[in-house]
């Protein structure tokens, strides 16, 4: 729900798999600072600094799901079953026009919220590449959807075979799916605070040890990696001349991830012990008690209305 997405390298030069924090390359400046040549900078290094850019992204969230915007005022509940309804509603579109009203759509309310429109769109999209690439590039060819061919990449006994018009038809409309439900599920996880969020799951049936499950995950998380953070930090500092990437170094990588696991674990059972002690059982509790507003009910109205708009306009452009 909340993280900091991969990116896709350029072609020839990297497996999509790789993230970009990783690809960058360091910049080794002369004496005076304005010249130099880049040299490969080390992989962990490269790995806790992408953490504390998921960090800092995650503090960046929190500070938007505190602002004045319009899904922000609006009940956690309504906003997720508003959600569920519209990503049935996206999964079942197969025009384009409606898709596209749908994504024109999710930056209104972008906008509305207070979301910078060039950070919600970026987030969106680094993802739509990763988790549809692959399934889509083999939808173009002719041997998996058969139709016109508008790309020729190969003859086969003197039939021509490559991309076909049907098959960039399909793999749009998937791409346009996708990107309108994580557009959907971004507004929603941006505009809510976490705890209000699994507050929210649990008052609309959620089994419990579900939202145990997430909360504890997504606080370990951040945990680890501020522990991964410190102790790289405390090797750097006590490590004099430039380090050594040689076996006293993978030595220390392994015994770090060693001690994290004992820690982690040790932490856990501590952690449970007291949240146990205090009364806890597996609910999300918020300080703000969720109240149904006028402004809850014109919100799901509306979603309501743009839904049913949406299905008949997709089913009037069907024919």
């Amino acid at each position: 729900m909340i993280g900091s997405p991969a990116s896709v390298a350029s072609p020839g030069s990297h497996p999509p798999s790789v993230p970009q924090w990783l690809l960058q390359q360091d910049v080794a400046l002369c004496p005076c600072g304005c010249i130099g040549k880049r040299k490969k900078g080390s992989y962990l290094a490269k790995t806790i600094q992408g953490g504390a850019k998921l960090l800092q992204q995650v503090m960046f969230g929190e500070d938007v799901a505190a602002a004045r915007g319009v899904l922000q005022r609006i009940d956690p509940r309504v906003k997720l079953m508003s959600l569920i309804g519209l990503l049935v509603v996206a999964g079942l579109s197969h025009s384009m026009i409606t898709l596209a009203v749908m994504y024109a759509a999710t930056l209104g309310l972008a906008a509305a919220s207070a979301l910078p429109i060039a950070f919600f769109i970026k987030r969106v999209w680094l993802f739509v590449p990763i988790f549809t690439g692959i399934v889509v590039l083999p939808a173009t060819l002719s041997v998996v959807t058969p139709g016109d061919i508008v790309v020729t990449l190969w003859h086969w006994h003197g039939t021509p075979e490559g991309i076909t018009q049907q098959g960039l038809l399909a793999a749009g409309r998937l791409v346009a799916r996708v990107a309108v439900s994580i557009s959907l599920v971004v507004l929603l996880t941006l505009t809510t605070p976490w705890i209000r969020l699994l507050a929210a799951l649990r008052s609309l049936g959620v089994p419990r040890i579900f939202i145990l499950i997430i909360g504890m995950a997504y606080r370990y998380l951040f945990l680890l990696l501020t522990s991964v953070t410190d102790m790289y930090q405390a090797r750097q500092a006590r490590t004099p001349g430039t380090p050594r990437h040689d076996r006293r170094a993978r030595a220390f990588l392994g015994a770090s991830v060693g001690t994290l696991l004992g820690k982690a674990n040790q932490l856990s059972e501590e952690v449970h012990q007291a949240m146990t002690a205090r009364g806890y059982r597996g609910d999300a509790k918020s300080l703000e008690q969720p109240r149904f507003h006028p402004a809850d009910a014109y919100y799901l109205g509306s979603v309501v209305i743009f839904a049913a708009v949406m299905m008949i306009g997709d089913h009037l452009l069907g024919r």
